[in-house]
């Protein structure tokens, strides 16, 4: 072999020294194209026909090398070489083809060897013309097959590339003027819909012609490119479906605008466009409602609930964490509630029932609280993108954003005022609730009082009475007793007698008491005592108070330890009274229904 490149080497040294001095010989330049050699003798073989136009050979040679050399071009990045390079190849074998003739195969066979084929029929070896012939024919055939071929391959390629560059600019086109996905959804509208269709039109025309070069790919055979076709999913809005991609990479990796688009689409048509309508058919709902309170004046309370359960929240929610038009019907909503609940209490305003009344405010300050609330959620800052995001449900249950924007203001405005009316309400209904109305006076019936007063609860039983001293100045001037109503206005009272020297009023840390009932409300007694003994007794006060009587009795009972629990026998009507005494012994004294001590 390497003799054969020294010779190779050497031959073509002499053609060249002797080009510069001579004319090429065709036996020497033949050595370098029998070799295959046709880089090497390609300068020479043109200088040689240059010179001599009446050799076939060197035409045959001459459309080799040429094709030869349209066989190393690039079938993409070089396809005009190649088609050119074809081209000559097929002219000088055209050349060939005419002169090659039985004359000339005889008269100069040893150029013809690689012909040299053996007869079947004869057995001898020898070159025919026919074989000749069918050869050029078949490389003229081929040559200009893949001359259409290569042209269509790089016309399918460019399509593919082109279109593949039109469907990411229309991506892009589309996604442009949303700032997320939450607005792109909520955005949507038919003109969106339609380029949509676009892309995926523009997307599948790219993969047909993908496809299309790739068949052609196929029939040429080896082309240096093999492409498989990846298809990349858009899934993060606003970041996937912007990088280039290098078609002529083996692993051609392409963003799939189709099945993102169709995928938009079905989210637009089957959730977006249901929720659009569901919003204003809701809204409507509301509006009858609110025509129902202003003409009827009664409350929709129930209504409410029903209309409530209707709606669905978290469909929305899924691309909207806080949407303005479940804003809107929480605010309409909470207006409805508050009007229902004033309308529910109207007809119990004349009630003398106070412990009705603050319950009442306490609900109607709940339900204000909960519309000015909802209400200092709108943002005026975020009001014009609430309005874009949904545009369809202002314009079709609004007419425009002015009016909705207005109903807002004026709503809250209402809130506003009313949470103030009502909790100066509430605060004078609270502090009420916490005093009996006797007349002119007010008996605290909370502990501490919130102020101030002459009467001293010792003992308050919730929502059923009081009892305790009152001082008309330092001294006690008697002892009370109040039933606790509902209206604050008592319906059992009674005033009865004390020490006004033991129970006076620099004495009341010293002052405690016990109480006791029936348990329906019938009998109770009270008990006031001083843990200051007098003398050697403690001093103990025991009423008993009835209905519809009032005060029973209310007798003095020196005892010799301090009382520390009542207990009444409701079948025998007597009391017991629980003493202990210094030593942590305990007794009981018993006093009967009339209070006399039983011994």
């Amino acid at each position: 072999m390497n003799k054969r490149r020294l010779f190779l080497f050497l031959l073509v040294s002499g053609i060249s020294f002797q080009g510069y001095s001579q004319k090429v010989k065709y036996k020497d330049l033949f050595l370098l194209l029998s070799a295959k050699q046709y880089d090497q003798a390609e300068p020479f073989l043109k200088r040689y026909l240059k010179d001599n136009d009446d050799n076939p050979n060197a035409y045959l040679f001459m459309g080799i090398t040429y094709q030869e050399k349209a066989n190393k071009e690039d079938v993409l990045k070089s396809t005009e070489k190649l088609i050119q390079n074809s081209d000559s190849s097929i002219y000088f074998y055209t050349l060939a083809a005419k002169g090659i003739t039985e004359k000339e195969l005889k008269r100069n066979d040893e150029y013809y060897q690689m012909y040299n084929r053996r007869d079947l029929r004869t057995g001898e070896f020898g070159v025919k013309l026919s074989d000749v012939q069918f050869d050029l024919e078949k490389r003229l055939q081929a040559l200009k097959e893949r001359i259409e071929r290569v042209k269509l391959l790089k016309v399918q390629y460019g399509e593919a590339e082109l279109l593949y560059s039109k469907s990411m600019a229309h991506f892009k086109f589309v996604v442009s003027p949303y700032p997320g996905q939450k607005e792109f959804y909520l955005r949507s509208d038919e003109k969106l819909s339609v380029e949509l269709y676009k892309l995926i039109g523009v997307f599948d025309s790219c993969l047909t012609a993908f496809n299309n070069y790739k068949a052609t790919s196929a029939l040429l055979g080896k082309t240096g490119y093999n492409q498989t076709l990846n298809l990349i999913e858009v899934r993060e809005f606003g970041k996937d479906g912007f990088s280039e991609s290098d078609f002529m990479a083996n692993d051609l990796r392409l963003w799939d605008y189709k099945r993102w688009a169709t995928g938009s689409i079905d989210v637009i048509t089957k959730e977006i466009k249901p929720i659009r309508d569901h919003l204003v058919s809701y809204d409507i709902e509301i509006n009858k409602l609110r025509e129902k309170l202003k003409k009827d004046s009664i409350s929709v309370k129930s209504d409410l609930t029903q209309l409530v359960d209707k709606l669905l929240f978290n469909q929305l929610k899924k691309y909207d964490q806080n949407p303005m038009p479940m804003q809107v019907f929480g605010m309409k909503i909470a207006e409805l509630e508050y009007t229902s609940e004033v309308l529910q209490n109207r007809p119990l305003k004349d009630s003398a029932n106070a412990q009705l009344h603050l319950a009442n405010i306490k609900n109607e300050v709940k339900a204000l609280n909960k519309l000015d609330s909802i209400t200092a959620q709108f943002s005026d800052s975020r009001f014009d993108e609430d309005v874009a995001n949904y545009n369809d449900f202002v314009t079709s249950a609004y007419g425009t954003p002015a009016v909705l924007r207005s109903l807002i203001k004026t709503t809250r405005e209402f809130a506003e005022r009313e949470k103030l009316k009502k909790t100066s309400e509430l605060a004078q209904r609270e502090e009420a609730f916490k005093w009996l109305v006797i007349v002119k006076d007010s008996i605290p019936i909370i502990l501490p009082p919130a102020r101030e007063s002459k009467y001293k609860s010792l003992v308050i039983v919730n929502e059923s009475f009081t009892a305790g001293l009152m001082y008309a100045d330092s001294l006690t001037s008697s002892g009370y007793f109040y039933s606790i109503t509902p209206s604050r206005v008592p319906d059992l009272k009674a005033s009865f007698p004390v020490d006004k020297v033991i129970f006076q009023k620099r004495n009341l840390p010293l002052i405690k008491a016990l109480s006791v009932s029936d348990g329906k409300n019938q009998i109770y007694f009270v008990g006031f005592y001083s843990e200051n003994k007098k003398g050697d007794k403690y001093p103990f006060v025991l009423t008993k108070i009835t209905r519809p009587t009032g005060l029973t009795w209310s007798n003095n009972y020196p005892i010799d330890g301090l009382p520390s629990e009542l207990s009444f026998n409701t079948e025998s009507g007597e009391l017991s009274v629980k003493i202990n005494n210094t030593a942590g012994d305990s007794k009981l004294i018993i006093i009967d229904k009339n209070g006399k001590l039983m011994k």
